[in-house]
């Protein structure tokens, strides 16, 4: 049966094992002027077939992104998701799996995690890698706790072009704990520069956190980076919030980045309104011991047939409790299995095509878009899939018009940043055809002349 509740035989029982004569002495704790007294406004119940016919005819009124051409970006992708993806996913083995804690029957599910974080060091060019973490927010909140552990220090500085929910979510995690956490603004070019950094570089400095590409879309160039902070004892963190990029960037290790995370969604996971995603994190093998989370290693048994196991997976379920390097519970097994079939199906060379694709499509758009009378692009750094556009109209307004058009133009950063309220925030993937982006800038330039 889909739904099996409790009957009143069942509750009785329960309400004398635990000696209360009804269910309402449960709450007698709760003083009466904060109960709600007299029945509750809601609507009458439902048959199963009419709860699912309201339910459909409410989820038809959501916007499909599939309807419309949306250059939307922002830390959330709009990817083709190859057929591959959830044919497997979709296998009972998988999508029933939990948290592999016993390794004998859990032999799938632990090499698919091998795999995955496999990819993630190749993909950023680190020692080791972790499965998983609820997404990059949460990545870069360990990433800088992690930092703290391994310096001794209490202060963080973030670039300003850090996606600000990514930032936002750190300063969470640290209110209580008694760190401080500086922003640096970035130059001209949309970038986080060196000199400002070395300036605000202290002994009390625990890590400099970057993002790149970063939230404004542009290509942050690091240079100098690691030497400046290693010369300092503090580590580099960078972020991804694209992965695709690094089919074309050079990779965040060869940076001599200390502390790579980011976001896995836009490998094999739908945008799903905002998740469930996948934050992948990775680090240098000296570190590997206050890396949070779970870390599947391959071994061998006792007659000599490969074998995959947990292994330092020092969080609060496991050996170390309150001395755990995290909190984190939820498994994203699931996301990240979606995460390395599709980067398997790709390889290395299709990877690369899919950024040349993005790489290709949104320059196409750039240069298209800051033709407009009035509209310029505010950064002159370079940039990959996503980008800022400078318009002579409010950005909100702009967004309301042509949504009307089946058109998201983009992201209205003043939504961030009220500053640049006059500024979108767009993206372009393999998802938007030639015809689309032209679509949009005959729409943006009619928009923007409009009185």
């Amino acid at each position: 049966m889909r739904y099996i509740p409790n009957t009143d035989a069942d509750r009785q029982v329960m309400l004398e094992a635990i000696g209360l004569p009804a269910v309402e002495d449960l709450f007698s704790g709760i003083p009466d002027g904060l109960r709600f007294a007299g029945p509750l406004n809601i609507p009458k119940a439902l048959a199963e077939q009419e709860v699912l016919r309201h339910m459909r005819t409410l989820a038809g009124h959501n916007a499909n992104v599939e309807d419309y051409a949306a250059f939307l970006g922002a830390g959330a992708y709009h990817h083709f998701i190859p057929s591959i993806v959830p044919v497997l996913t979709s296998r009972g083995e998988f999508m029933t799996a939990y948290t592999p804690y016993q390794p004998e029957m859990a032999q799938g599910t632990l090499q698919a995690v091998y795999e995955y974080q496999t990819l993630i060091c190749q993909l950023a060019d680190m020692d080791v890698a972790n499965a998983s973490l609820y997404d990059a927010s949460t990545g870069v909140a360990e990433a800088v706790l992690m930092a703290r552990r391994v310096t001794q220090r209490d202060e963080a500085l973030l670039s300003e072009a850090v996606h600000p929910e990514y930032r936002a979510v750190l300063r969470t995690y640290l209110q209580n704990l008694g760190m401080q956490v500086h922003e640096i603004a970035v130059d001209d070019a949309g970038q986080t520069p060196l000199a400002r950094v070395r300036e605000r570089l202290s002994p009390r400095m625990a890590c400099v956190v970057v993002q790149s590409p970063n939230f404004f879309g542009v290509i942050e160039d690091l240079t100098g980076f690691a030497e400046a902070l290693h010369d300092e004892k503090a580590l580099l963190v960078q972020a991804v919030a694209e992965p695709v990029s690094l089919g074309l960037l050079k990779p965040p290790g060869a940076w001599g980045t200390d502390i790579v995370v980011g976001e896995g969604q836009s490998f094999g996971n739908a945008l799903s309104y905002g998740g469930p995603y996948l934050g992948f994190f990775a680090t240098k093998d000296q570190y590997v011991r206050q890396m949070p989370g779970r870390l599947v290693g391959e071994t061998v048994d006792t007659e000599g047939r490969r074998g995959y196991v947990l292994t330092l997976s020092t969080r609060e379920q496991h050996i170390r409790r309150e001395k755990a390097t995290s909190n984190i519970c939820t498994n994203e097994g699931l996301c990240a299995l979606a995460a390395t079939i599709h980067l398997c199906t790709l390889g290395k060379v299709g990877l690369r095509r899919l950024a040349e694709l993005n790489l290709q499509r949104a320059t196409y758009a750039r240069q298209q878009l800051a033709t407009i009378p009035g509209c310029r692009a505010p950064f002159t750094g370079p940039t990959f899939n996503e980008f800022v556009l400078e318009t002579p109209k409010p950005a909100g307004d702009l967004i309301r018009q042509l949504s009307a058009q089946r058109l998201i133009p983009g992201m209205d950063l003043g939504r961030f940043y009220p500053e640049r309220s006059h500024q979108l925030l767009m993206c372009v993937t393999e998802m938007n055809s030639r015809d689309d982006i032209d679509r949009l800038c005959a729409a943006l330039s009619t928009a923007v002349r409009a009185p």
